[in-house]
């Protein structure tokens, strides 16, 4: 994840997030909308070959990785955003750990 700065996108600043779980995209757009801010770019990136890249959802998504590019006039919406994607995942990593033992 960064933050970019350059305010070359009339003003607005972005948030690249790799790798996010099918499982809380929903609740992560529902979030994006809440605070003022806006999905820019969604892709599927193949884990096995680094040329395949879809715009949408393949048929098939196992061996794919979700990116996201988030935009945002004000950058401390994104941080926020930032702030609880990370304490979501690491509630999840938390949990999964707890029912491993």
């Amino acid at each position: 994840m960064y933050i970019n700065n350059n305010r070359y996108d009339y003003g607005y600043s972005h948030l690249e997030l790799k790798n996010v779980n099918q499982e809380i995209i929903d609740w992560l757009e529902n979030i994006i909308e809440e605070n003022y801010s806006r999905v820019t770019k969604k892709e599927w990136k193949s884990k096995y070959n680094n040329y395949v890249v879809y715009d949408y959802e393949p048929f098939c998504t196992d061996g794919f990785e979700i990116n996201l590019t988030i935009s945002s006039f004000d950058e401390a919406y994104l941080q926020f955003i930032k702030y609880l994607y990370d304490e979501k995942v690491s509630t999840i990593d938390y949990l999964n750990a707890c029912i491993a033992r």
